[in-house]
């Protein structure tokens, strides 16, 4: 299990607040260190075959993602690898019907203790829930169907997870790892960090390809660029030139190529995106100022 100082990634859109999207943590703590949230739409909506997409960012994540479609009583589920690129998250499935979504965000590397498979070769990619989560997937279709609020939705996929703890997966070293590149948020050398484990690069890139589906470096990356987002949103005094030495950056061009490598926007542009169907019209003003 990994524990360590509090890290929450965020959403292209972390203010946002519809029907379509809500995220609720795990009530009970023991999921903490595994489950980012649950998230989903409050109730079916009727989904508008003219929506705008929505960027997705690299969140560090993974996503069980179903989409209940109450016009035809069927339903479509989608496993999402780690991601290490923004993309505009397309679907047109229920265009026209009315639907609901529910999902499970993992942390990338708590994902694994729930699967059956190797998550090796996930990074960017969709695949069929059940090549890797069969005993949910067979567990949570017919409640989905039956069962049409998040709250209510959530509490059965948080019971079936709990159950399942008695006899999840845990690899000590990848877990020690982790936890390093997220105390040191981000900046830790992979040739350092295969050291302070006492096994070879090569055995922890085989590690964490195993269980993240991706290397330390990358997942490290991933991670600097998370913390700098979250500073982004939450300070308004940020600054590029400081944040520029917090997280090892050569200098501020780099900073700014890097985010806007995973983000697809400058940081000015992000911030507008972010501000997207919020409520707080006030709080808004003050994180674009």
């Amino acid at each position: 299990m990994i524990r360590c100082m509090p890290y929450i990634p965020l959403t292209a859109t972390p203010l946002r607040n519809k029907n379509e999207y809500r995220e609720m943590l795990p009530e009970d703590l023991a999921l903490h260190p595994y489950i980012r949230c649950f998230w989903g739409s409050e109730k079916p909506y009727w989904k508008n075959e003219n929506a705008v997409s929505d960027l997705v960012i690299p969140d560090t994540c993974v996503d069980i993602i179903y989409y209940i479609d109450h016009t035809d009583h069927t339903l479509t589920s989608v496993f999402c690898g780690i991601n290490d690129r923004g993309f505009r998250d397309g679907s047109t499935v229920g265009n026209g019907h009315l639907m609901s979504v529910f999902a499970i965000r993992f942390y990338a590397w708590g994902a694994y203790a729930f699967s059956e498979d190797s998550l090796a070769g996930t990074c960017n990619g969709f695949y069929e829930v059940p090549s890797r989560f069969r005993w949910l997937d067979e567990r949570l279709r017919r409640p989905l169907l039956e069962h049409r609020l998040l709250t209510e939705r959530t509490q059965i996929a948080e019971r079936l997870l709990i159950r399942k703890m008695s006899d999840i997966r845990q690899n000590a070293v990848l877990n020690s790892a982790v936890q390093q590149i997220l105390y040191q948020r981000g900046t830790t050398n992979a040739a350092q960090l295969a050291k302070d484990c006492f096994i070879s690069s090569r055995q922890l890139e085989r590690l964490f390809s195993r269980y993240i589906g991706i290397t330390p470096k990358k997942l490290g990356n991933l991670v600097r660029y998370q913390f700098l987002w979250n500073e982004i949103m939450r300070n308004k005094e940020f600054s590029t030139l400081d944040a520029v030495v917090k997280y090892g950056f050569t200098d501020q061009s780099h900073l700014l190529r890097e985010f806007k490598r995973y983000h697809t926007m400058d940081l000015s542009s992000a911030k507008r995106y972010a501000a997207k169907d919020v409520e707080n019209i006030q709080y808004v003003s003050e994180i674009l100022s």
